[in-house]
């Protein structure tokens, strides 16, 4: 017998109190926690609980026993009276965060899986919602968005990028970033360095600007006199190059015609691309091709720096109250853990191995839709009303998705 969406949210609490039991010692908590507020996602009307505030990890445990919320926050800044309204809480500066999600990439996987359902008549489809339910007209949906190997590498990509600016162009070393797996489709960077503590909303947006790369002059390099931005240049110019090289090294006719370069350039490009690759040994191709003119090499630069921009929730850097998921804790819509991890481990991290926070069991459930997806090593699914018994964390994370509802066999052991 399948249980009511109720006793499905009763059964997920269950087993996040469990977790919480077993494993509350492992959650560190930031620096100067006692200048911090705390915020909990509860179960129960899915209500947020702010301005909470604790002296030692002692007492932030017991109130995570006590309260079992499905997602849990601290602020990126500091204050004077975190338990305090917003207003008279005294802000004494933040973290720098960054925050790189799948949901900011374009990948062509989403359409393949995320899902939306009616919430009139329980409908479901693919990819992005329509303006109207074509089984009843409503126009009110549930949107569920999906994690895939696809979409996790690119938010990896993403991550590796900027840690490579924060690294080289801003000077901070791999020991001042701390870098984390969100629990759902992306990864965090938090650097707490007091230099940055004071930055305000506007400095912050500048850091936003010069990771997106606006601004950037391409009409500034001189390609008409053969200079154009090469690989031993400092910031986004050796960026630049680097992105073109890698660009020309991969494209075709048509993807160049599509940034708009004419059909005669654009052949010129193909057919002499040994030569202009060998060239960036030396000077570069600026001047290296007749019938390749500025005009062609600028419309390339500007593809190079969408491409070599890096793609991040600019309104979690800008904002200088940010709450953030706390390391070490479940999140509430995949049933996965934030896991931090060094920065040189993220070539190799695979988090549909290493942030599984149920390993051990199984549960009965039955899956409304859920389009195939992988955790380990094995691949579950396409599934649409089925029961089926799965390993805990697998049917954890169809259960924290809203797509499936315990079956009663399974409470009843609870």
């Amino acid at each position: 017998m399948v249980v009511d969406k109720i006793q499905t949210q009763e059964f997920i609490q269950h087993k996040f109190a469990e977790y919480y039991k077993e494993n509350s010692n492992t959650i560190e908590l930031p620096s100067s926690l006692e200048k911090r507020e705390y915020a909990f996602l509860l179960f129960r009307d899915k209500t947020m609980l702010r301005h909470k505030g604790f002296k030692n990890a002692e007492g932030f445990r017991a109130f995570l026993l006590r309260s079992t919320p499905s997602d849990v926050y601290y602020s990126s800044a500091y204050f004077e009276k975190p338990e305090a309204e917003m207003d008279a809480k005294g802000w004494l500066g933040a973290d720098l965060i960054f925050d790189i999600d799948a949901d900011h990439i374009p990948t062509q996987c989403n359409g393949q899986h995320d899902i939306w359902i009616c919430k009139n008549c329980r409908a479901t489809g693919h990819g992005a919602k329509p303006e109207k339910c074509p089984k009843c007209g409503a126009q009110k949906f549930t949107e569920i968005s999906w994690l895939c190997d696809t979409c996790l590498e690119s938010a990896k990509e993403e991550t590796i990028k900027l840690l490579e600016v924060l690294e080289r162009d801003f000077g901070f070393s791999v020991n001042e970033m701390k870098l984390a797996f969100s629990g759902h489709r992306g990864y965090h960077v938090h650097i707490e360095d007091p230099a940055v503590r004071t930055l305000d909303s506007i400095a912050r947006k500048e850091i936003v600007d010069y990771m997106a790369g606006i601004g950037l002059k391409i009409a500034a390099y001189d390609i008409e006199g053969g200079h154009g931005p090469g690989f031993d240049d400092f910031g986004w110019s050796g960026r630049i190059a680097k992105g073109t090289y890698e660009f020309l090294l991969t494209t075709n006719q048509e993807q160049l015609e599509n940034i708009a370069l004419k059909r005669k350039p654009a052949a010129r490009i193909i057919g002499q691309k040994d030569k202009i690759l060998e060239s960036w040994k030396s000077k570069g191709p600026w001047k290296l091709l007749k019938d390749v003119g500025p005009d062609s090499w600028r419309k390339i630069l500007r593809q190079c720096v969408e491409k070599q921009s890096v793609k991040i929730d600019t309104v979690v850097t800008t904002d200088v109250h940010r709450l953030i998921r706390l390391a070490n804790t479940l999140h509430g819509e995949t049933g996965l853990k934030k896991v931090e991890l060094a920065a040189n481990e993220i070539e190799r991290f695979d988090p549909l191995k290493s942030a599984l926070a149920f390993t051990h069991g199984s549960i009965s459930l039955e899956v409304a839709e859920a389009p195939q997806f992988r955790l380990r090593d094995t691949i579950y699914g396409p599934f649409k009303n089925q029961k089926v018994e799965l390993p805990a964390a697998e049917a954890m994370f169809l259960l924290c998705k809203g797509v499936a509802r315990v079956l009663e066999e399974s409470v009843s052991v609870q």
